[in-house]
């Protein structure tokens, strides 16, 4: 089981988009944003990032039922860039956040989130913005059980 520490997460700029809908179209979204960074020769600086509004499992779950989640995902870029369109450039801000690994699926990562926040609950700390995941590896290049996200929660 992985350790879950704080650590302070430096601002990162980034092209981003944000959409209503379901979860499942961070997968496109991503994909677009990245297209766009390779046709205009944009260094990617980082991971993906997918950015959750919705402020509890039960709020995330009743979103993206009814096709209203607040879906924003983003790439870390180096260098002046410019955004096109849906696609923005912008910087995602940094601060203080409790990080844990989740290994396997993304459907999966609930028990992961679960045990998140009941660490910082147990430390007197609060969620103090929208939580990340950031995907460290690409689902089409391993398998399922080795998927690796990384969750950031802000906390104040």
């Amino acid at each position: 089981m992985d350790e879950i520490t704080l650590v302070n997460v430096p601002a990162q700029q980034v092209l981003g988009m944000r959409r209503r809908g379901r979860y499942t179209m961070i997968p496109e979204l991503l994909m677009t944003i990245i297209t766009h960074a390779m046709k205009n020769g944009v260094a990617i600086a980082g991971p993906p990032v997918f950015v959750c509004h919705e402020t509890s499992s039960e709020a995330v779950r009743a979103a993206n039922l009814a096709g209203t989640a607040d879906v924003e995902v983003a790439w870390p870029v180096a260098g002046t860039v410019k955004g096109a369109g849906e696609i923005r450039a912008y910087t995602l801000p940094g601060g203080k956040m409790a990080r844990i690994l989740h290994h396997g699926p993304y459907e999966a990562c609930e028990s992961t989130y679960l045990r998140l926040f009941t660490w910082i609950g147990e430390r007197g700390l609060q969620i103090s913005g929208p939580v990340r995941e950031m995907y460290l590896n690409d689902p089409r290049e391993v398998p399922p059980d080795q998927i690796l996200t990384e969750i950031l929660a802000p906390v104040g």
